[in-house]
């Protein structure tokens, strides 16, 4: 099967799941998932599994960032930050969908790797750096839209939450093990904090700091991505999760 035949399966699933809006889907159809992720692994990039980006992180299995996205509720006026920018990936849908995104993270070859995709794919709108995501980027802040890819235990960093606009959303999975992490949309009011518990997942742990001492993950390119299959339409992305939703199909998802 072409890569262009598995990729309209995956949309159909997606439908299938509770994915429904169409800005979403559409960023997914036009964002080349197989650019990034190693060549070893391009005939699994539209197979809806997590896969190996290198420093013992993951790219997120497609319905978990079209979940996590469609729940982000994130519009063309938005400004959003992304913690764990991993192999850039979701970073990428989100430019598709808001004004700009800051993404940040903790694995340079990671990012290294994730910067030279978004310059490949012409995307202009993410800016990124190499920092501790669990203190935001303050410089930047306020954000319209946060949204956090490896799981806070049994907190959001308190750093994150001050730097929520009014009105703003964040998205993140919290638990103190795998076996327990739900996905939780915590929206900041004139008086504080409204949280949602939305859905199970399992994501790898947020930690601090920057990790250091780390070998280079295996490369990818777009070139790679081509000469794997079709051309894609590349558009304009951090899924450290070791993640899995745990969804039949459903017309809609309703917070739990």
């Amino acid at each position: 099967m072409s890569l262009l035949a598995r990729k309209i399966r995956l949309i159909m699933k997606l439908r299938k799941s509770g994915i429904t809006d169409t800005a979403v889907l559409g960023a997914i159809e036009r964002v080349p998932r197989e650019a990034f992720i190693p060549p070893m692994f391009h005939d699994q990039a539209y197979e809806d599994t997590a896969l190996p980006i290198g420093c013992h992180q993951t790219i997120s299995q497609p319905l978990t960032v079209a979940m996590m996205t469609q729940e982000l509720r994130v519009n063309d006026r938005h400004k959003v930050l992304e913690i764990g920018t991993g192999s850039g990936y979701q970073a990428s849908i989100l430019s598709r969908l808001c004004r700009r995104v800051y993404s940040i993270e903790r694995h340079r070859p990671l990012l290294a790797m994730a910067e030279q995709r978004f310059n490949e794919l012409r995307v202009r709108n993410i800016t990124c750096k190499a920092a501790d995501g669990m203190k935001g980027w303050i410089e930047q802040a306020p954000f319209d839209r946060i949204i956090v890819t490896a799981a806070a235990s049994a907190e959001p960093p308190e750093m994150l939450m001050a730097q929520m606009s009014i009105g703003g959303i964040m998205i993140l999975p919290m638990g103190r093990d795998k076996s327990s992490q739900f996905i939780y949309r915590i929206t900041r009011t004139e008086t504080g904090y409204d949280t949602e518990k939305l859905m199970p997942t399992r994501f790898v742990p947020l930690l601090p700091n920057v990790a250091r001492n780390e070998p280079e993950p295996p490369d990818t390119t777009i070139a790679d991505a081509i000469n794997a299959g079709e051309t894609q339409a590349v558009g304009a992305d951090a899924d450290d999760g070791d993640d899995s939703f745990f969804f039949s199909a459903a017309p809609a998802l309703q917070p739990v």
